[in-house]
């Protein structure tokens, strides 16, 4: 039976940021697919809700919605620095006490804590960036494009949490997966996204002048991003690194313990 008989319709949610556009070529312009985009904290209530089958999730929200499946045809990962994912300070990192998050990203927000405690023994009250009266000097997590095309300045330390991670472990890290709910459908769906995949990382160059200038990214630094900071296929070092992630997060009271292990779908 020809693949595409099997692929039924597809609701599809995705992150909205430059670094998911290689993930997406051409599925916006798919007939069976439905394209939602959002950031990244608000993709796991559109699974949660039924609103789409199949989402970009943030890493650590595997362990926060029973029962999902994590499709290993693509995600976003470094293996090193990334970017876009980074601390902002005043004083050294290590004395941090309070740490203002960026609420798009349900990951990198766990990963801070993460490394904090593994790192420096400490653990910063987190509080949410956007709440009124903040203080201007008050450390900082940032995520996204905002973190290049708006990036805060008089903060003097600053720290990559990619780079951090790989420090610490060895290993690169995943800030989002392809996920789908129990009862999606997914025949011959997984294959199509991971020829998305692959047709995304062939046409960098046609999505850097479609996206970067709009999303006020200099091109040259959007290409090294697209092509050597990320990396968009999930090999068995990247499941071995999202398993240790989750348990570093049971063990600092971030996520529940014991931890769900990775159903994964090729």
């Amino acid at each position: 039976m020809d693949r595409r008989e099997l692929l039924t319709r597809l609701r599809l949610g995705s992150v909205s940021f430059l670094n998911a556009k290689p993930l997406i070529y051409g599925l916006d312009a798919e007939p069976r697919v439905s394209l939602a985009l959002d950031v990244p904290s608000r993709l796991a209530d559109l699974l949660r809700t039924n609103a789409v089958d199949v989402a970009l999730l943030p890493v650590i929200d595997y362990q926060r919605l029973p029962g999902l499946r994590l499709i290993a045809s693509g995600g976003i990962a470094s293996d090193g620095p990334t970017l876009t994912v980074r601390i902002f300070s005043k004083v050294p990192i290590e004395r941090i006490e309070t740490l203002a998050c960026d609420p798009d990203s349900h990951t990198s927000v766990a990963l801070a804590a993460v490394i904090m405690a593994e790192r420096y023994g400490r653990r910063p009250k987190q509080i949410d960036l956007g709440q009124p009266g903040l203080d201007a000097d008050t450390p900082r997590l940032l995520i996204g494009d905002k973190v290049i095309t708006q990036e805060p300045r008089g903060f003097e330390y600053q720290m990559d949490l990619g780079e951090a991670w790989k420090e610490l472990t060895g290993l690169p890290f995943v800030f989002a997966a392809w996920m789908a709910t129990a009862s999606a459908d997914l025949r011959g769906w997984p294959e199509r996204l991971a020829v998305a995949r692959q047709q995304g990382m062939a046409n960098v160059e046609s999505i850097l002048a479609q996206y970067a200038p709009a999303l006020g990214w200099p091109t040259e630094i959007a290409r090294k991003y697209l092509t050597e900071y990320l990396e968009y296929e999930l090999t068995p070092r990247h499941l071995k690194a999202i398993e240790l992630f989750h348990t570093l997060a049971a063990r600092h009271g971030i996520i529940a313990s014991p931890v769900d292990p990775l159903r994964c779908v090729n």
